[in-house]
Parts: structure tokens; sequence; C-alpha cells
């Protein structure tokens, strides 16, 4: 595992538990302990955690510093594609298909094929780069998020209401047993709570990585979506929803 991907893990799980000691992160990361003591050096000169001893905690009441969309979609980004091109093979001609911001969804549309289905979406660069490759877009009004360049708000909200999809395409920060999918911001929820409540069919995209993990807001049960994946980690995610691995 590449440092930048250990110091994304870390942070994401500083932002769910809000504390964490250096062999839960050992476990967690599978990396020696004195690794991960090099990782939250690193992170403390760079003020995105507060140094402990014994492990770290977080440095926002909350608990997230969540990394822009550019610094994130490098991170997995052969599972995040592979998991991307199964999703973009399931569109058929008479789908409207919702496709959400984020770097997973994102790496469907060099996949894409079908030129008949209708695309909406709340992602301002998958807009633009559905439009560029000749398919027909429809991009959602509302304020424009930084951190994520995501449509959010209740123009937003609005907006979305008047859809009915055949198909979404869901992406996740965390993935847990007991809180469902979840994400650190309340206005992303909402438009992805929306999203899926209008769509007669759900799909979150979610590397291995988003499992056992858990952030601020949930935005779905876990039972109102199918889950596909590169591979499952250990754990009874199977009893509560249709998971595909698409490396099996």
């Amino acid at each position: 595992m590449l440092a930048q991907e250990r110091y994304q893990i870390i942070l994401e799980q500083l932002g769910a538990e809000g504390t964490a000691t250096v062999g839960q992160l050992s476990a967690l990361l599978g990396a020696s302990e004195a690794t991960v003591r090099r990782d939250l050096n690193v992170l403390a000169k760079e003020g995105k955690l507060n140094k402990v001893f014994g492990g770290a905690t977080s440095i926002r009441q909350l608990g997230l510093v969540e990394e822009h969309v550019t610094k994130r979609e490098t991170l997995m980004f052969e599972e995040k594609d592979r998991i991307a091109a199964y999703a973009a093979s399931m569109i058929r001609d008479d789908d409207f298909v919702f496709i959400d911001s984020g770097t997973t969804t994102a790496c469907m549309i060099p996949h894409l094929r079908n030129m008949k289905a209708t695309y909406v979406t709340n992602g301002v660069a998958h807009a633009f780069r559905l439009l560029r490759a000749g398919f027909t877009v429809y991009l959602i009004g509302g304020r424009l998020r930084s951190a994520t360049e995501a449509v959010v708000g209740a123009e937003a909200m609005h907006g979305l209401l008047k859809y009915n999809f055949t198909k979404a395409f869901m992406g996740t920060n965390g993935i847990s047993q007991e809180k469902g999918f979840t994400t650190p911001d309340v206005e992303e929820a909402n438009i992805k709570q929306c999203a899926i409540e209008r769509s007669f069919v759900s799909f979150v995209l979610a590397d291995h990585t988003k499992f056992n993990r858990a952030f601020p807001v949930t935005f779905s049960r876990l039972d109102a979506c199918c889950i596909l994946t590169d591979r499952m980690p250990r754990g009874k995610f199977g009893e509560k929803t249709i998971i595909k691995e698409v490396d099996q």
C-alpha cells in the first residue's frame, strides 16, 4: 500500500472514531507499528491530526479532514477502474441513469458504451466528460461544493425530485454493518439519499478499503443498495445486501 493510501485511511479512521491507537491503525493498514508512527508524524507536521502518546486524535470536533477530489482520484485507481467497468456494462438502451459525483463513479465514463441511455449527474466534471464523449447528459443545479466538485443544496434536491431513474450509481466514503452507507457532509448525504429513493435500483461502487468504516452522516441502509466492489473483507455484509465482487 502506498504512503498516500495509508494517510487517507488514517484520516478517515480518525474522522469516523475521533481517536485511534498505533495498534489499531497497524491492524487496519496491515503495516508495522513503526510505519504507522512515521505516518502519524508526517500527518501531524502537515496539521492534519494531533499526535498523542500511543496514537492520534482528530483535529476537528466531527473528526474528518476531507481531502480534495484531485488528491483522492489516484488512490486505489486500478480497483476503482475495474469496479467502474463492471458498472458501466450494466447500462441498457432504455436506462435513465443517475451517476453520483465521486472518484469511483468518474471511472465509469471511459467505459460507457451505450449512447441511447440518458445520464443525470451532480458531478460537474462528470457532466463535462459525458458531454465531450457525446452522451445525453443533464447536470442538476445548485451550490457547488469545493472539496468534491459536487452540486448540493436545496435547489439540487428540488431538481432531483422530478426524475425517476432506472439505475443509480453511487459513491460512498464508508460502509458499516451498523450504520449503513456513510459520508462526511450532510448536504451530499441528502443528495445521495434522494437519488437512491428516486431510482428503481441503486448500486454503490466501493473498493475494499471502504468497508468497516463509518462517517458522520448515513445516507442509506445497506439493504437499499447493491454493492459493487473489487473484493469484500471478512464480515457479514453479504447477509445485509447483494454484493458483486468484480475480481472473483
